[in-house]
């Protein structure tokens, strides 16, 4: 297309540089904080990993603006080069950043261009909306670079909404038990101190909350044998991304405090009218109170009353989110190799899913084996 220039951001000096231009662009496009540049540019900069990674943002720009954005990096993993979102580890839904006014098959004209420039064996993109722009990826008739198709890999978004006028007659629609065990949990956090729930104002500092919440995190961690260093003890990431949300006039940070000390935290942003709750923990000390559910109920009533019409929970259907979420949105994945090396790790892919199928439908365990089994598939 005439005045129109293909470009593929490798280095961080480039990165940084492209800044003004994909800030403006994602402001106009009204694209998600996970696409922006300066939630890419905050993930790069604190990944613990970087010697395996790499940047491969292409950019569509037309004269002196920047009409697209694919934000995407590479990770080495068993001896491959693994395409996936940029900031995908921080990242909930994935996408392209295009401007209103893209010309059509914008988005495919630079898969096709970074397919021929390569750096990388494996496709992996994850966590796709149902109105995701890179979805027209998958258009078989409109492929010229590396073929993308759906993998089985999907997740769900769960999300509370619904026709309530007010926070509260959202909570009188809950089930008695649910109303009751809101109050529960407030009484039994109240017998120990003077009980408030709030949003952060603006201006508070918020690197004592962040503390608490990696504390909070890292214990859940280590009782249930899992690993994040989103919340390694001095680990930069988690305030560079909430620094991002303030910044940018997102953020909003909700607190339960018992006499003062904070005993639970959800760093929320808001966007689009809904509110996304991207980290939400509490003090396992006070864990008879429900704490994370008293909170989580607060916000939803707040966000209804300040006339927000989702709340979104984003990835993830953990059990205390469908507690309360009304619908869920799955997210969906697509894979595509460009080496034979990748090609080989894809159809190993498929071999383990189909053994996994195979022991689902016909491998009857033995009494007592019900565990095992079950893990092993």
């Amino acid at each position: 297309m005439t005045g129109q220039r293909l470009e593929i951001v490798r280095s961080a000096e480039r990165l940084a540089a492209v800044g003004p231009a994909w800030t403006a662009l994602w402001r106009e496009a009204g694209a998600l904080v996970f696409q922006s540049h300066a939630w890419v540019s905050a993930w790069w900069a604190t990944a613990p990993d970087r010697e395996r990674r790499g940047l491969l943002v292409v950019l569509a720009w037309r004269g002196d603006a920047l009409e697209a954005v694919l934000p995407l990096a590479t990770c080495k993993r068993a001896g491959l080069r693994l395409l996936e979102w940029a900031a995908k580890d921080h990242a909930d839904y994935g996408d392209a950043v295009l401007a209103p006014d893209a010309a059509p098959g914008i988005v495919q004209r630079m898969w096709d261009h970074l397919s021929q420039a390569g750096g990388f064996d494996l496709v992996y993109l994850n966590r796709l909306l149902p109105d995701a722009a890179a979805r027209t990826l998958l258009d078989p008739t409109a492929q010229g670079g590396v073929f993308l198709r759906p993998n089985h890999r999907s997740e769900a978004s769960l999300r509370v909404a619904g026709p309530w006028p007010t926070g509260k007659a959202w909570f009188d629609a809950q089930s008695k038990k649910t109303r009751q065990n809101y109050r529960r949990g407030q009484k039994v956090i109240s017998d120990r101190g003077a009980l408030t729930s709030r949003l952060l104002p603006e201006g508070e500092p918020l690197a004592p909350i962040l503390d608490r919440l990696a504390g909070f995190k890292r214990a859940w961690l280590a009782e249930n044998g899992l690993e994040s260093n989103l919340y390694d003890e001095g680990a930069p990431a988690l305030a560079a991304l909430v620094q991002v949300l303030a910044e940018t006039g997102l953020l909003r940070a909700f607190v339960l405090e018992c006499d003062g000390a904070v005993v639970a935290v959800s760093i929320n942003f808001v966007q689009a009218g809904t509110m996304m709750a991207f980290v939400t923990t509490y003090d396992p000390a006070f864990e008879r109170g429900s704490p994370g559910m008293v909170l989580m109920m607060d916000y939803i009533q707040w966000s209804i009353d300040h006339g927000l019409h989702t709340v979104d929970f984003l990835c993830g259907a953990e059990a205390f989110k469908s507690r309360f979420a009304t619908h869920s949105v799955t997210l969906d994945s697509v894979m595509g190799t460009r080496t034979l090396p990748g090609a080989a790790a894809l159809v190993l892919d498929r071999c383990n899913r189909t053994v996994q199928e195979l022991r689902r439908r016909y491998v009857k365990p033995a009494p007592g084996d019900a565990h095992q089994a079950e893990a092993a598939a």
